[in-house]
């Protein structure tokens, strides 16, 4: 066994050639930030696609019944489509996270009238503030939904 003190140091021609002047590799913000958002056009267009279809492709409920398109009936396309929804309220989560600094700062900057800054201690209890508020307004609403929704006569 060698200690890697005995090793002998690379020489000068032994090295990698330095990389090229402006060019990146690997990760950077904006890769991902554009990643994101053609993932999030995708996802809005498959959304798009498979809400025209239950609407207006298939007929309207329980007429539908028995009626497929490439296999899937209408409930299966119901499903499609809120599974797609899902997806894109995960990312645009995402998508919000991501910004939440920037958002914090232009509001801030907005309020006060000056180019002040949020610190991240706030900026992170502003944003769980405005997710569990975001859940509780929806948690109401379905409540409400469920509280109130009528079966047939």
């Amino acid at each position: 066994m060698s200690d890697l003190t005995t090793l002998p140091r690379p020489s000068r021609k032994d090295t990698p050639p330095a990389k090229p002047a402006g060019r990146r590799t690997g990760w950077s913000w904006s890769w991902i930030n554009l990643l994101l958002d053609a993932a999030l056009l995708v996802m809005f267009m498959g959304l798009c696609f498979a809400a025209v279809v239950v609407r207006f492709v298939f007929p309207p409920g329980p007429a539908a019944a028995g009626w497929t398109l490439w296999g899937l009936d209408y409930d299966a396309w119901g499903g499609l489509q809120f599974a797609l929804m899902s997806i894109l309220a995960g990312g645009i989560l995402v998508h919000v996270m991501l910004h939440w600094s920037w958002v914090c700062n232009v509001i801030a900057s907005r309020i006060s009238g000056r180019g002040s800054r949020v610190d991240d201690g706030l900026q992170t209890i502003y944003g769980v503030g405005l997710l569990i508020g975001l859940l509780v307004s929806v948690g109401t609403a379905l409540a409400v939904a469920m509280l109130t929704v009528k079966g047939p006569a």
